[in-house]
């Protein structure tokens, strides 16, 4: 990983998805180098042992190393929880001219709803997504419930288009800014992408993250002109975080999420005359002398 250069310093950041994970690890980069954070996620107590991780626990990291940080506890499936994640953010740091939408619903379903009472010391399992942490999901498109597929829609693209929304006035009127849409290889591909094992997440997540390279270039296309830079990263190989350790057990070769989170603070760093509206690879982002390759395994 590059050395420490503080090319964040003076700016303010969202990062979504942050309690763990490539979230995690993006909002230590971007504090690490200065930025100020809000590390936006539900998660304040762990809810379960294969998924370690709170925004408080982010935020006390990031404030041990030297860095600033708050944290947000927000349901991005809740458009309120969308606006006041904003409202807080600007409270607590000001305007905000960085914001990466990582947040996704993902294999292990979701934390119960705060307040929540099933008499056990079991949190609730959410409707719709029953039984997903103790099971292998179902793969086919006829066993998927709509109220699931319109869930991971809720969290990954309709959330990400609402923040790009509250965030992008800031950065018009700063003259600067980036967006980073974390995406991913399933996009791409029908089923789950990368990992060979059944137990894959719902078919919902590869089509969120397609809808939401369109929604980048659109973004990007009209943002343009104020020095934005808005831009989707994939991992180009499968990083190694709770969710997908839990995810593809029997996954072996992994990349790092600290090499990941480079990616993502010199994607932030894009400069949107030359670099926007565009689908990048994390290794080609890091390795740009080897030329551009994309995703790096071969699929079976």
């Amino acid at each position: 990983m590059a050395d420490v250069t503080r090319r964040l310093v003076g700016r303010t950041a969202i990062v979504t998805g942050a309690s763990r994970g490539l979230g995690k690890a993006i909002a230590v980069a971007f504090a690490r180098e200065g930025a100020s954070v809000a590390v936006v996620a539900r998660t304040e107590q762990q809810w379960s042992p294969r998924l370690p991780g709170t925004i408080h626990d982010t935020v006390a990291e990031i404030e041990a190393a030297g860095g600033h940080a708050v944290a947000v506890a927000a349901d991005l499936s809740r458009p309120q929880d969308v606006d006041r994640a904003v409202e807080e953010t600007r409270a607590a740091l000001g305007p905000v001219d960085l914001l990466v939408n990582n947040a996704a619903l993902t294999v292990g379903g979701r934390p119960p709803a705060r307040g929540s009472e099933n008499g056990s010391s079991q949190p609730e399992k959410p409707a719709g997504l029953r039984n997903l942490r103790d099971r292998p999901l179902p793969v086919s498109f006829l066993d998927y419930p709509l109220k699931s597929f319109r869930l991971h829609f809720e969290i990954g693209l309709f959330a990400s288009y609402r923040l790009m929304q509250l965030v992008l006035p800031d950065m018009v009127a700063a003259g600067r800014g980036a967006i980073v849409n974390i995406t991913s290889l399933a996009a791409f591909l029908p089923g789950e992408g990368p990992y060979t094992t059944e137990r894959r997440g719902p078919i919902a997540y590869g089509g969120n993250k397609a809808a939401l390279h369109h929604l980048t270039e659109c973004v990007a296309a009209e943002m343009q002109r104020h020095g934005i830079a808005v831009n989707a990263l994939a991992p180009s190989e499968p990083v190694e975080t709770p969710g997908n350790q839990y995810a593809s057990a029997g996954e072996t070769d992994w990349a790092t999420s600290e090499d990941f989170a480079e990616a993502t603070v010199r994607v932030a760093l894009a400069d949107a005359a030359t670099t926007t509206g565009r689908v990048l690879w994390s290794d080609d982002v890091l390795h740009p002398e080897l030329g551009a390759r994309g995703w790096l395994r071969s699929l079976p």
